[in-house]
């Protein structure tokens, strides 16, 4: 240990003593400058098959692709409910290029990993891998979504792995409860779970998942996007990959929102409950408006294992309750649709007082009991949220991404600040009163001994 300590000091001492008699603002003699790389923007382009192409050259050793496609669960029907969850899972089964074994075998080989995620509207396959094995990785990218051959015996086996990623997902509430708001919300699309239901696992067959690619996976609905790859080869990887099908975009069912009520009883001693009212549709001015709403009434606590004390939230039910609780408000926003609300966990003999509490706070903000600094100060979080996620190339990579397939083009984050900027005292009132006149939806699991029902909030 002594002489490993003393080997990693003497690069240290050494420039400490090349560099006694020199300036540090002087750069050591016979070093070469290296002029830095030009920045870069997102490009975007849209190849003749309808396929979207966007990418950042980032100059990073790591290039990171996905295939986005319009394949979420909003797209199921009621004969093949569930498809997409196992669909999700049967990423890794044998293509018509290439065996499941090969897939695994020559990823690993080439320290990539290749991960399929999914929402409510988009299936996004991802290869993450050094700079130089693009090429190779991009070839499973290609076979896993575009060249799918769903044998019947693979598919069968997925049975079990169905059944564990459900009973996963069950162990938290969270999940839970917000599957249970959508349902409840929403006659159609967006009322689709993200996991098969209990009555379609073991029913959906090779035929179902060949159907469901073979309406969804076409160029029109795909958009190819990559962080650290120059836009010339992504272009080619989509055109010599991507191509296989053709075929323009069919607009989707539009989300009809209704409104109701589902309540899961369990003898939990907590109680999660969602309270929401139709938002806004993603990209719209009224979303930026209920973001800002969102920190304003708050979205969490903003030091690290802190709490949240600070948010009008917080201090509203404090006065309701001396029992340890968790208020926060939350916004979600799709291509046609979206829900904003309150999420609150409590003892289950004191939800009826947290929950008219926090709504409270909500109907406060209504009738004009907020200020100008409350604004600003959060219209500071919504951007400085954006631009700390932006960093991150996942969340960037997702991010453009969803813009590519809903527009087939990208906004600059100078852009989305600036729509941010423009909110006003007005907006947010207007969006605190569209959530306490609108429709609601209530979804609470627990022990309901004292929850209310949506009609008594």
């Amino acid at each position: 240990m002594r002489g490993l300590r003393s080997f990693n000091c003497l690069p240290r001492r050494c420039y400490a003593a090349a560099r006694r008699s020199q300036d540090l603002t002087v750069p050591l003699a016979g070093h070469k400058t290296v002029a830095p790389f030009p920045p870069q923007n997102v490009q975007v382009s849209k190849l003749p098959n309808g396929l979207v192409v966007a990418s950042l050259e980032n100059y990073s050793p790591l290039s990171r692709v996905g295939v986005f496609v319009k394949a979420g669960s909003r797209y199921e029907t009621a004969e093949n409910q569930g498809v997409s969850h196992v669909l999700r899972l049967a990423a890794n089964l044998t293509t018509k290029g290439a065996s499941a074994f090969k897939i695994c075998r020559g990823v690993e080989a080439l320290g990539g990993s290749l991960t399929v995620t999914s929402t409510r509207e988009t299936m996004v396959y991802t290869v993450d891998c050094l700079r130089e094995h693009l090429d190779s990785l991009t070839e499973y990218l290609g076979d896993v979504s575009t060249a799918q051959e769903f044998r019947p015996w693979e598919v069968s086996e997925l049975v079990s792995r169905v059944k564990i990623d459900k009973a996963v997902a069950q162990q938290c509430p969270q999940t839970g409860v917000f599957e249970k708001l959508h349902e409840a919300a929403y006659k159609n699309a967006l009322s689709n779970s993200l996991y098969c239901p209990d009555h379609m696992v073991g029913h959906i067959s090779a035929n179902q998942l060949q159907s469901f690619v073979e309406d969804n996976f076409i160029s029109g609905r795909m958009a190819l996007v990559g962080i650290g790859v120059k836009h010339s080869v992504l272009r080619q990887v989509g055109e010599g990959l991507l191509s296989v099908r053709s075929g323009a975009a069919t607009p989707a069912d539009k989300a009809v929102y209704r409104g109701g009520e589902l309540r899961v009883h369990t003898n939990d001693d907590l109680v999660h409950a969602l309270i929401a009212s139709e938002g806004a549709a993603n990209g719209s001015a009224q979303a930026n408006a209920f973001s800002v709403l969102q920190r304003i009434l708050g979205s969490g606590p903003r030091v690290k294992r802190g709490s949240n004390i600070t948010s009008k939230l917080c201090q509203g039910v404090a006065k309701a309750t001396a029992d340890p609780f968790d208020a926060t408000a939350f916004s979600l926003s799709y291509s046609d649709s979206g829900l904003f609300g309150i999420y609150t966990v409590t003892q289950a003999g004191s939800a009826r007082e947290v929950i008219n509490a926090a709504v409270a706070q909500v109907r406060g903000v209504a009738e004009g009991n907020v200020s100008e600094a409350d604004v600003t100060a959060a219209k500071n979080q919504v951007k400085t949220e954006y631009l700390m996620l932006m960093e991150n190339s996942e969340v960037m990579l997702e991010e453009v991404g969803a813009q590519a397939l809903a527009a087939a083009a990208y906004q600059q984050p100078d852009a989305v600040l600036q729509a941010v900027d423009a909110v006003t005292l007005d907006n947010v009132v207007k969006a605190a009163k569209t959530f306490v006149d609108g429709k609601k939806t209530m979804a609470a699991l627990g022990h309901h001994t004292n929850t209310p029902f949506v009609d008594e909030i």
